[in-house]
């Protein structure tokens, strides 16, 4: 009983230390002894608990935290913390409303509200273990679905960045266990069974705060440029205002036509009316490109655009306002909503497309259906943490965009699909290569799996 007890503590341990960044500022609701919230290694952690010699205990262990006894009913915090733990802790609250309307003080927009509980397909289970004294006996719980805890949040103010299950085999059995929760737990239809839930949140934005923003906002426009002599020029021309001022950066990638001459040529001419910067590339690959372009920026809101135009300029603005006011914290381009000409992506592509996007939605926890769009959208400053956070992953991405989207799903960011329709170019030739990069995504899927589904 006792390791299988550990076994569930160590699991659980685990799944927040991925998903919490180390020198945070942490609050942790119900944090007993405190084992969890100094496993996290905050920069400041804070824990409250309504047992008394529980926080003497922790207090005790752990001088360098801080513990309160404190109800989760009865709490009111004075300051806003980077993440809040609620490690089971719903399970035993008597008004669940009022204790998350009380965490949401604790919270500013940027803020991570992290929620594990018991799925309630296991409460005959776990009750016949206890009878049988395989599992120290408890008081009565909440037995809460995934469903009420949504509604739960919503209710107080928050939403569900993504949700996902581990630990199939709570029970300790040599080598068994260890190959069952690691690589059977995460499949599809087996994961639906686990035993251990976890829920990562955030506050909901406020409308007048949103528009205000969207209008207060900065925004730069990255564009990779190889080969594109004859697109850059409509790059301007059919670019939107977008909020407060908006920069392009122009990123020209060893071209071996006059792409580097159009760049000039269009920055001069239209110098006076947009506020242009231009560079040519140090590194190779579209990835270094978006890099550089992205390190160049001074802009609120981040864009890549891809310079062939197959998403029009026009639709930025839809990506900046998602952005901008909150709604999302990554904007990622849609191809597949509306109708696309055979043209524009052939069905072959298009098949493969969608195979990838269901691949990357899995293996990330978090919903895509077009992973392969080149227009990304971000905040600068949720991208600056995506580079702290790079060494966790290292330099992978040839492309630049899944660099994005693994960052922003290890962060618990936001993301959201923005439709766009899908043309084919007017000049130039795609410089794609099917195969090669084809293999390239299988090799990134594997690593999205090998550090996220099955850590």
């Amino acid at each position: 009983m006792e390791k299988s007890q550990s076994l569930l503590l160590h699991r659980s341990r685990s799944e927040y230390q991925f998903l919490v960044q180390p020198r945070s500022q942490v609050l942790e609701v119900g944090s007993g002894l405190g084992y969890l919230l100094a496993a996290i290694e905050p920069r400041q952690g804070v824990g409250i608990d309504v047992n008394s010699l529980a926080v003497e205990e922790a207090k005790q262990t752990f001088p360098r935290l801080e513990f309160h006894t404190e109800d989760a009913e009865e709490f009111q915090p004075t300051q806003t913390f980077d993440y809040v733990l609620m490690a089971n802790t719903l399970s035993y609250i008597q008004d669940v409303p009022k204790a998350l309307k009380n965490v949401h003080k604790a919270c500013d927009p940027s803020t991570r509200l992290i929620l594990s509980f018991h799925n309630p397909a296991w409460e005959t289970i776990l009750s016949f273990a206890t009878l049988i004294q395989q599992r120290m006996p408890l008081p009565p719980l909440n037995w809460l679905s995934f469903n009420d805890l949504e509604n739960l949040l919503n209710l107080s103010g928050f939403e569900v960045i993504n949700h996902s299950k581990r630990l199939l085999l709570p029970k300790w059995i040599p080598l068994i266990s260890g190959f069952v929760n690691r690589f059977l737990a995460p499949l599809p239809g087996l994961n639906s069974l686990c035993l251990s839930e976890f829920i990562v949140a955030r506050r909901m934005p406020e409308a007048i705060a949103a528009q205000s923003a969207i209008r207060e906002k900065t925004c730069s426009v990255i564009i990779p440029a190889r080969n594109e002599a004859g697109n850059i020029e409509s790059c301007i021309t059919r670019m939107p205002r977008l909020g407060k001022h908006t920069e392009i950066i122009f990123v020209e990638g060893h071209s071996v036509d006059d792409t580097w001459a159009e760049i000039q040529r269009v920055q001069a001419e239209y110098g006076d009316q947009w506020d242009i910067k231009i560079c040519q590339q140090t590194g190779k690959g579209k990835g270094n490109a978006v890099r550089q372009g992205f390190d160049m920026a001074s802009g609120d809101v981040l864009m890549i655009l891809d310079s062939d135009l197959t998403v029009r300029p026009e639709d930025l603005v839809y990506f900046f306002q998602a952005v901008a006011s909150g709604y999302c914290e990554m904007a990622n381009g849609c191809r597949l909503i509306y109708p696309v000409s055979a043209v524009a992506m052939p069905l072959l592509n298009r098949m493969a497309n969608r195979f990838f996007a269901w691949l990357l939605s899995y293996l990330l926890n978090t919903r895509i259906k077009d992973s392969l769009c080149g227009t990304k959208v971000i905040s600068k400053e949720n991208y600056l943490k995506i580079v702290k956070n790079r060494s966790y992953f290292g330099d992978f991405d040839p492309f630049g965009d899944f660099d994005l989207l693994f960052g922003a799903a290890k962060l618990s960011l936001k993301i959201k699909d923005v439709p766009v329709r899908y043309f084919p170019r007017q000049y130039g030739s795609s410089n794609i290569q099917h195969v090669k990069e084809g293999l390239n995504l299988f090799k990134m899927c594997l690593y999205a799996a090998r550090k996220i589904k099955f850590n």
